[in-house]
């Protein structure tokens, strides 16, 4: 009995033995099938995300675009659009900066290319070469933003990596800056993507290769993209045990391969061969003619700048500052390291300083998900200052200079006088887009402002001697009737100094639109049409 009852207690045990086996093996199998599910999801993947995250950040930005209707710099047309056009069409203008060859053709190529295409198709509308572009820098805007949520998965978790793309989406800045065609916007998307691959403790798709091609490329476009990598580049340098692999293996044939790459565009389209990144930090870094274009104090970045760039994200970023673990202080210190460079340049825009607004959003969101109490009125007041910002700037500051470009249009397309039309823009230079928002060899003149490079002490460019005597330039300029412009755009400031004038050539207002409700000094809250009426000569707009 006893040899039997331990026999069963032995077979019993078997049987429990390989029942918890299959258990653990069903368990197994289970997680398995769970797993391929979650990674699958409902709807596939796109990018390495759920297809519906991608879809919905690609409608936010297409939808972004769409409600940005004003204009920020003048760059965003005279150094992509203007240039793709000339490229394409044979006609427009292109600004100092092309004569002098410190810009790059790498970049307007990207929107020349959209625009051949446009024109073989016979699809070459205005309105299709104004919004196609820009459609195509809110695409690459998306897949940016999807890499910086992926990237934030890896290194933490779902749900900081939520708050982190939460920050960057309802950022003002961004919303008002990445659908818009400036080297800025280029340079912040090609810095997220190589991010995405930098080796960075928990990242899983770390590739060197990868990333210094970004970066290179982003330095083709814009040479000062180099300025927020250094401290990045100096740390893989560091921590790399082959040094020596790194530099003749992947940094010198990345670097000689896009460079070249460079040249032979650059050469196609100058004639010669030309190093524009050279030219570029000479002008710009070495020699400081940017400051021609304004200057600021060594603190603007840091009193005035970075605040106002960051906007109401500013508390969280410090907040999240003090909560970040050790291994996000790479980041800070790239953002501090980027302010204290362009801090020594005496000319200062707020979209220089664009490309570091990812690395603070990580900060953000880190602090986002680490708030306990009043973390519903943080959010909502985090998300409603923010869109009232984006929305204020996308839709109503500075509209005027694109909305006066559709009286231009109306003029070329609309007008049986069109072979006698021409218009002069009387405004602060470069104040509004150009040839690519019109479409058409339509005679157009405005103020000239290229800088001084030949060191004349006492040099004035065409905008600053006009406004020194307004009145006196337009009696001067146009002695003779017959090469009047048929219509006059200016500032509603101007309006009451050159009235005399407007009235001795029989100019009237025949158009209004809305500006700003902070006008500068030489502009003002209405931009205004004139036309000029003659007598059996009647020009209809």
């Amino acid at each position: 009995m006893e040899r039997d009852g331990g026999g069963g207690s032995l077979f019993f045990r078997g049987l429990q033995n390989r029942s918890h086996e299959k258990m653990k093996l069903r368990t197994r199998k289970s997680t398995l099938y769970l797993s391929q599910q979650k990674s699958t999801g409902c709807g596939g993947d796109l990018l390495g995300e759920n297809i519906y995250l991608v879809l919905f950040t690609i409608a936010l930005r297409i939808c972004n675009c769409f409600l940005v209707q004003t204009s920020f710099v003048p760059d965003e047309y005279w150094q992509s659009l203007e240039v793709a056009h000339h490229m394409v069409f044979n006609y427009g203008y292109l600004t100092w900066e092309w004569t002098e060859r410190l810009r790059g053709y790498t970049y307007p190529l990207i929107f020349a290319s959209i625009y051949k295409i446009l024109h073989l198709l016979g699809k070459d509308s205005v309105q299709l070469l104004i919004w196609i572009p820009r459609l195509a820098q809110a695409l690459l805007s998306a897949i940016a933003d999807l890499r910086l949520y992926s990237l934030m998965k890896q290194l933490e978790n779902q749900q900081v990596a939520r708050w982190v793309f939460f920050c960057q989406l309802c950022s003002w800045f961004t919303w008002y800056c990445c659908t818009r065609t400036l080297t800025n916007t280029m340079e912040t998307v090609l810095t997220i993507i190589a991010l995405f691959y930098y080796p960075l403790e928990g990242s899983k798709f770390m590739n060197s290769v990868k990333y210094s091609s970004l970066v290179a490329l982003a330095f083709i476009i814009r040479p000062t993209a180099v300025i927020l990598w250094i401290p990045l580049l100096f740390r893989h340098f560091w921590q790399e045990q082959r040094k020596l692999d790194l530099i003749l293996h992947q940094f010198l044939p990345v670097g000689f391969f896009t460079l070249s790459f460079s040249l032979i565009i650059d050469r196609i389209f100058f004639g010669q061969w030309t190093l524009v990144q050279y030219n570029f930090l000479k002008f710009n870094v070495l020699q400081n003619v940017g400051s021609f274009y304004g200057s600021h104090p060594w603190h603007w970045y840091f009193s005035q700048g970075f605040p106002a760039v960051l906007g109401t994200h500013l508390p969280f970023f410090i907040h999240g500052c003090l909560l970040a673990p050790k291994r996000y202080r790479i980041f800070l210190v790239t953002v501090l390291w980027t302010l204290l460079v362009y801090s020594m340049l005496s000319h200062k825009e707020f979209r220089f300083i664009y490309p570091v607004l990812p690395f603070c959003m990580v900060f953000c969101g880190y602090s986002l998900n680490n708030l306990k109490l009043w973390k519903k009125p943080a959010l909502s007041f985090l998300f409603l200052s923010n869109m009232f910002f984006a929305l204020y700037t996308g839709l109503v500051h500075q509209r005027g200079t694109l909305d006066v470009m559709t009286n231009i249009q109306e003029l070329c397309y609309n007008n049986t006088n069109i072979s006698s039309a021409s218009v002069l823009m009387m405004m602060p230079c470069h104040s509004t887009p150009y040839y690519s928002h019109v479409h058409h060899p339509l005679p157009m003149r405005f103020l000239q402002c290229p800088p001084d490079l030949t060191g004349k002490g006492d040099y004035l460019v065409e905008a600053d001697i006009f406004y020194l005597n307004p009145l006196k330039w337009l009696y001067r300029e146009f002695q003779n009737d017959s090469t009047l412009p048929t219509h006059l755009i200016i500032f509603s400031i101007l309006e009451e100094e050159i009235n005399p004038f407007l009235i001795s050539n029989k100019y009237e207002r025949t158009a209004v639109f809305f500006h700003t409700h902070f006008p500068e000094r030489r502009t003002g809250s209405h931009i205004y049409v004139y036309e000029r009426k003659l007598k059996g000569k009647l020009n209809q707009t």
